[in-house]
């Protein structure tokens, strides 16, 4: 009896963990949102509330860093354990990262409503891409949560599009800054939007390839799609 209330302890303890895992990720979800509608309206308000959810973030991530840490050091984890333990410290690693950029994008809100320029930035471009992160990183959020492999070859392909979005992006703008060179200072500020919502999307491919990672026991990162659908779903060329 003494073993089993162990192991029930224990497997509490891991999936304490993963809801918190859970709760950052949506916690950064909401902070994507939040800096795309401060940026997209120039309000200086909500990209001051990106900007201070950010320490939230943060907080969340020495948490559960913490946690994992104890975790590891009281119960030795081994095999299919210890993978998980190891892919939450990875996944809070990106999620933290992706707030960074979610924080990036409420700075460049405020910096274009302070100087209150007269050229305004058009953001279809980035808005789609917003569009595409965003459910990517809901995507391996829940693919975290379910311990679900059947979605990461699509996370992947989106990110391929995130990135044919970014090099748009950057055509349109650099086309802008040709035309006319009152519009450089301005392209400039939507170039760095666009690379950090870029990065974010790298950041939830990422938390997608841990749990490959996780499930199959398989390192993804770095491969070809043919390869990574070969290790997750067992396809043969």
């Amino acid at each position: 009896m003494q073993t089993e209330h162990t192991f029930k302890q224990y497997d509490a303890e891991l999936e304490a963990v993963r809801g918190k895992v859970l709760e950052m990720g949506g916690l950064v979800e909401q902070q994507i949102v939040s800096a795309l509608d401060a940026l997209v309206n120039l309000d200086p308000n909500l990209a001051k509330d990106v900007m201070e959810n950010d320490k939230r973030v943060n907080a969340l991530e020495v948490q559960i860093d913490e946690d994992c840490s104890h975790i590891i050091a009281r119960r030795q984890p081994a095999a299919g354990d210890l993978r998980m333990v190891m892919m939450m410290v990875k996944t809070i690693t990106d999620l933290e990262r992706i707030g960074d950029e979610a924080a990036k994008i409420a700075r460049t809100a405020q910096k274009i409503y302070d100087e209150d320029r007269m050229y305004k930035p058009r953001f279809n471009e980035i808005k789609a891409m917003v569009a595409l992160v965003r459910e990517m990183l809901r995507t391996s959020l829940d693919g975290f949560a379910r311990l679900d492999v059947s979605k990461t070859v699509e996370v992947a392909r989106q990110d391929e599009l995130v990135d044919e979005h970014f090099r748009t992006a950057t055509r349109q703008l650099v086309t802008y800054m040709l035309e006319d060179p009152r519009t450089i200072s301005m392209s400039l500020e939507v170039l760095f939007v666009a690379k950090a919502i870029e990065r974010i999307g790298d950041h939830a491919k990422n938390i997608a390839e841990y749990v490959v990672y996780m499930v199959k026991g398989k390192d993804v990162r770095h491969t070809s799609m043919q390869e990574m659908e070969r290790e997750t779903f067992g396809v043969v060329d």
